[in-house]
């Protein structure tokens, strides 16, 4: 299979992709990249790309000669018009199923945008297909061509050693790839799964088709919709279903529980508060209450020991008689 990219920085991409299983596989003949310098079909003896927008606007542009005759040239070598892939955030969102299609292909034209993006007229001459790998803004397209020429690649026979490797990792079936162990066999106190030790190749299968089942429920649900399983593993997922359901419940149970618990507390503090703000009101009435009397008391006290005025005094009268 044939990868050819247009771009403005050919170092980045081969630089990338000449390493690991897709560099092996380019020197094996299994697949070949080819960087394409869109600089090099430019008329400006300064090797220009970019000119400003029409209309106004933030940033540069890519012109629409170059990204075309680079293109142009590519087909009179091939002899044919190969599919264009477009790198936007505009595109539909790359996948696997996506990946499958496109490995069938023999040859590849993946198109890199740089600065604000490319002049719409050469898009809609070259361009068959929008692709992104998600929503949010890269500075170039080189990136999103490296990771889909890798993801496509391993799909290529011969490509990877393993041949059953591209079949049964992530998102084989729509589902999400088993957990992986290795040596040693107990690593801080954590033990590969028993089953994985015993050479039972059907029981070892099934443990990974169940662990991809309840993985992808965990981590994807969304992909189950569309995951190929057979009636027993329809069985096991329904189980995981209930399960999860009751989890859940018992979550929500819990939760309601300890609710319910923090409203009573709450209701019984703000029943003692009241309560405590009660007996202080009694108390400061029953205070007031006491000063009042014990002012009224020593009131009416200070009346009964008046001294009598001496017209009133008996000794007042017998002293007057002796005086007579």
């Amino acid at each position: 299979m044939n990868f050819h990219i247009l771009t403005l920085f050919p170092e980045m991409v081969l630089g990338g992709l000449g390493t690991s299983i897709t560099g092996r596989a380019m020197e094996k003949g299994v697949i070949s990249v080819e960087a394409i310098n869109i600089r090099d079909y430019s008329h400006d003896k300064h090797h220009h790309v970019d000119d400003a927008p029409y209309g106004g606007g933030a940033g540069m542009v890519m012109q629409p000669g170059p990204v075309c005759e680079a293109y142009e040239d590519l087909c009179a070598r091939l002899g044919k018009k190969p599919r264009v892939i477009y790198m936007t955030p505009q595109g539909r969102v790359f996948n696997q199923t996506i990946a499958q299609e496109l490995a069938g292909e023999e040859d590849l034209v993946f198109l890199c945008g740089h600065y604000e993006g490319i002049d719409e007229r050469a898009l809609e001459l070259i361009c068959t297909d929008y692709l992104s790998i998600g929503d949010y803004v890269l500075t170039g397209g080189e990136l999103p061509a490296m990771v889909m020429i890798d993801c496509i690649s391993r799909l290529v026979p011969g490509v990877l050693n393993n041949e059953v490797s591209a079949e049964v990792e992530s998102f084989h079936d729509n589902l999400l790839e088993y957990p992986q162990y290795t040596r040693p066999e107990i690593f801080r106190d954590m033990a590969v799964p028993p089953v994985l030790l015993t050479g039972h190749h059907k029981n070892i299968e099934e443990w990974r088709r169940q662990q991809s089942i309840k993985r992808t429920l965990e981590r994807r649900p969304d992909l189950l919709a569309g995951a190929v399983l057979s009636k027993k593993e329809r069985k096991y997922l329904e189980a995981l279903l209930a399960e999860q359901a009751a989890a859940e419940k018992a979550v929500e149970e819990k939760a309601a529980a300890e609710k319910a618990v923090e409203e009573k507390a709450a209701a019984e503090k703000a029943a003692e508060e009241k309560a405590a703000a009660e007996q202080a009101v009694a108390e400061m009435a029953a205070e007031e209450k006491a000063a009042a009397e014990q002012e009224a008391a020593e009131a009416d006290g200070l009346s009964v020991f008046a001294e009598p005025s001496k017209e009133e005094s008996p000794e007042g009268a017998d002293r007057q008689e002796m005086k007579e």
